[in-house]
């Protein structure tokens, strides 16, 4: 047991995002990304300025471009072609989503889990919540997916922090030879940190001025219903998504005890059980494509 006097939420989170804030960062060019395109002043020239100054992120966005995820016609061999195809906001979260699996690396904390697992994790939910976006037209869906593989940023808050702490949680999950944890890791996080992964995302992502949606989901992924409805619906996605990704074999779910998605959640999205059997069966292929497009 830790024997750190405990602290407020507010200030767990607080010292936890102070500490990492000099540790793990988004590339200053992703930052400018999301200020630019946050700007409703802002061109598509504008931001092919910023990207041009990056070859290594130019060749990454191009790679995702011309992947079988987006299916467009030929080969699109510029950013100006990307941006006119797929618009700013798609550019930005691709942008994102190539410098964040710098975050994910690192070796295994315990024989249960490493940063790596979170990551492959992060690209299923990520997957299932494009899947889920697609199927309810809700035309967000580069933003789902963006919101998808950033859910879980709080966990590498807590590792890059106190990894000690993070081990004792997960050795108090009692975690069975099926991958299910035993106990509720939000429970055991707040007795151990103060604060949970939710706590700590939100947190990271009000740092890092990241638009309120994806501050949201990294906050309430857990708990959607404490969100007033306006803002609830790629929140609940994401919540929906986090279970079909733990279903797969071998993915990161120690934060989940039940991978049962709850009536409500359906409800709020208006999907019926038979329409998530489809997506089901839809992820691992769609997930094949995602995993090679971010390698």
């Amino acid at each position: 047991m830790s024997n750190v006097q405990p602290l407020t939420k507010e200030q767990a989170v607080a010292a936890a995002v102070r500490e990492i804030s000099h540790i793990a960062t988004l590339p200053e060019i992703t930052l400018k990304i999301i200020q630019l395109v946050e700007s409703p002043t802002s061109t598509a020239q504008d931001l092919h300025k910023v990207i041009a100054n990056d070859p290594a992120l130019c060749s990454r966005i191009l790679k995702v471009v011309n992947s079988a995820f987006y299916g467009l016609p030929g080969q699109i061999g510029s950013i100006n072609r990307a941006i006119v195809l797929l618009g700013l906001n798609a550019v930005k979260n691709i942008a994102i989503a190539a410098s964040l699996a710098k975050l994910f690396r690192g070796g295994s904390l315990t024989p249960n889990f490493s940063a790596k697992d979170l990551w492959t994790h992060s690209i299923a939910t990520a997957t299932a919540s494009k899947l889920i976006a697609d199927h309810i037209k809700l035309g967000l869906t580069d933003e789902c997916f963006l919101a998808g593989l950033i859910h879980d940023l709080g966990v590498i808050v807590e590792i890059q922090y106190d990894r000690h702490r993070l081990i004792e949680v997960i050795g108090r999950l009692n975690v069975n030879d099926d991958g299910v944890p035993q106990a509720d890791m939000l429970e055991i996080e707040n007795e151990v940190f103060g604060a949970n992964h939710q706590d700590f995302g939100f947190g990271l992502c009000e740092k890092w001025k990241f638009p309120r949606t994806f501050v949201n989901v990294c906050g309430f992924h857990h708990r959607p219903f404490e969100l007033p409805e306006e803002s609830r619906t790629i929140v609940s996605i994401i919540a929906v998504a986090d279970r079909l990704a733990g279903e797969l074999p071998g993915n990161f779910r120690l934060d989940q005890m039940s991978t049962e998605i709850p009536s409500d959640l359906l409800d709020d999205l208006k999907l019926t059980r038979e329409q998530i059997d489809s997506i089901r069966s839809k992820l691992p292929e769609h997930l094949d494509q995602v995993s090679a497009m971010l390698a």
